[in-house]
């Protein structure tokens, strides 16, 4: 299948979803979910293959055992792109638009130990400050989640502060829904952002890495 973009049925069929998230709704949409969602995702990720790796969907289906919000249903959908890193790039499409995202998401605690101590230390801070500020500049969130204030063992000053409050350090670039989204431009758009990324992800891997702890142990 050739990715020829997102229809407009894509946004109409989340858009629905957000206002009935039921199972009812879902089984009498599936079709569309499949052809106008699934299908082009797939299509968008098999043709960015071939530079930056073999792409996962999520499931559509919410994790509900610990949330008071029992909607069955993500209102969106995602797809990652490698996982056996210390990054990862990331794409999303919601009735809001396209996402573009990367870096490092829920870090295990050893790697958010080892990324507030490259950030804090002058050398390797310096170089993901100018990554970061070249990137929010161009139009990129930075971070997410971050502390209200310093984390313990740093100081409230630190000319990086910004950066080691952030639990999540990742890139992230959106755009609302365009007649583009509906072409093969939507495929160019993921690609610049996520070559934009690289940096930071290349900041990760070298000075994050993989966590050495038991898998979901440790998170923070």
């Amino acid at each position: 299948m050739t990715f020829r973009g997102f229809p407009d049925e894509a946004l109409a069929f989340f858009a629905g979803l957000e206002a009935d998230n039921s199972k009812v709704y879902w089984q009498a949409n599936k079709a569309t979910y499949d052809a106008a969602v699934r299908g082009p995702l797939d299509a968008l990720l098999a043709e960015l293959g071939p530079e930056f790796g073999e792409g996962s969907v999520f499931r559509p289906y919410r994790d509900v055992r610990f949330s008071k919000d029992k909607t069955p249903y993500k209102t969106h959908v995602g797809a990652v792109v490698g996982r056996t890193g210390a990054s990862i790039r990331y794409v999303q499409l919601s009735a809001d638009g396209l996402m573009a995202a990367a870096g490092l998401y829920a870090p295990a605690a050893d790697q958010l130990a080892r990324q507030r101590d490259a950030i804090a230390d002058d050398r390797t801070g310096s170089e993901i400050a100018a990554v970061t500020e070249r990137l929010a500049k161009a139009g990129y969130e930075i971070g997410a989640d971050p502390l209200r204030t310093a984390p313990r063992g740093y100081p409230r000053d630190h000319p990086r502060i910004d950066l080691l409050r952030l639990r999540h350090l990742v890139g992230v670039r959106r755009w609302e829904p365009a007649r583009w989204l509906g072409t093969a431009a939507a495929k160019q758009r993921v690609a610049d952002a996520w070559r934009e990324l690289e940096p930071l992800n290349a900041w990760l891997e070298d000075h994050v890495g993989v966590s050495q702890l038991p898998p979901d142990a440790g998170r923070r």
